[in-house]
């Protein structure tokens, strides 16, 4: 089939790439320019760089215009395949080729439309995740299902461990949705909106911690924030702090959230909505990392005691 390619960084590596392993023509991938985003330096692979050691003609754009949808034209496509792309799509283009524009999510949709979805996947305490093949319509995330491949999330699964096993699903769910396609097979089933959840895009606010959410939930929060994404971060003693290490404590402690305590290896912050009644596990913060980038262990940086706050 001949694909035009639509990505962005490493997923749309990923997918341009298994484009070509699965013997597909691509006559044009387009992309956007190279990021200046810090945090996302691992994901940052380049389908330009990809692109042009095939000979592949690229266009580079921050947004679809009338010099996109036009080369798109020339490039008489059978399919377009989208993965991680930034900017909306108008109707002219995603219906423009015979079979349409197949976008590629990485949640079980409908649940977890919109943004970051793996690490909302994992701090709202899912069992399982995954790769979405659908059909681009003019909602977001919202078109028929054509592939849907899912992973169990384990217990102590960081956000970028399963941000990297649900890539490597891409060229087995790639490979089915265009073989579909290919044989006149496609079955699509249309998304139910009564389960949809959309969440928004992550900002730096939603990675400052919450001292009355259970430790459960919090210990499932530092692991999601993993490097390369910016850390749970908090303020002790006036200075912030990143969480980078946690665990749920062995014992129930009572008391004020926030408060520590040095007991089992690390610092104990007793947290909880209802935690004067003493039911609660606290979270034993075993590793931090402080505003000069240093990391340092939790039981000896909380040992003059106090409070882990939420604000300066």
């Amino acid at each position: 089939m001949r694909v035009v390619a639509f990505g962005y960084q490493t997923w749309g590596v990923r997918t341009l790439q298994a484009l070509l392993d699965l013997g597909h023509e691509v006559p044009l991938a387009v992309t956007h320019p190279a990021s200046e985003q810090s945090y996302k330096a691992i994901w940052s692979e380049s389908v330009e760089d990809l692109a042009r050691d095939r000979d592949i003609p690229v266009h580079l754009t921050e947004r679809i215009d009338n010099d996109t949808v036009d080369l798109v034209k020339r490039a008489e496509p059978d399919v377009i395949v989208v993965n991680s792309w930034y900017t909306w799509m108008p109707p002219e283009l995603y219906q423009l080729p015979p079979h349409g524009t197949l976008n590629m999510h990485d949640s079980l949709l409908p649940k977890f439309t919109g943004f970051s979805p793996v690490l909302w996947a994992l701090i709202s305490g899912e069992s399982e995740f995954g790769l979405t093949i659908h059909r681009m319509d003019e909602g977001l995330d919202t078109g028929d299902i054509l592939v849907q491949h899912s992973l169990p999330i384990g217990p102590a699964a960081t956000g970028t461990e399963l941000v990297l096993r649900g890539m490597d699903l891409i060229p087995g769910a790639l490979e089915e949705a265009l073989t579909a396609l290919e044989s006149g097979t496609p079955v699509w089933r249309p998304q139910n909106k009564a389960d949809r959840t959309y969440f928004h895009k992550r900002s730096e606010r939603d990675s400052l911690v919450d001292w009355h959410w259970r430790a459960e939930d919090l210990e499932r929060f530092v692991r999601a924030l993993s490097d390369p994404y910016p850390r749970a971060f908090a303020y002790y003693r006036g200075e912030r702090i990143e969480i980078v290490q946690a665990r749920i404590s062995e014992a129930r402690y009572g008391g004020t959230p926030g408060r520590v305590i040095v007991q089992e290896g690390g610092g104990v912050v007793v947290c909880g909505p209802d935690a004067i009644r003493g039911g609660n596990h606290g979270l034993v913060i075993t590793r931090v990392r402080t505003a000069d980038g240093f990391e340092r262990d939790g039981n000896e940086f909380f040992l003059r005691g106090g409070h882990v706050t939420s604000q300066a």
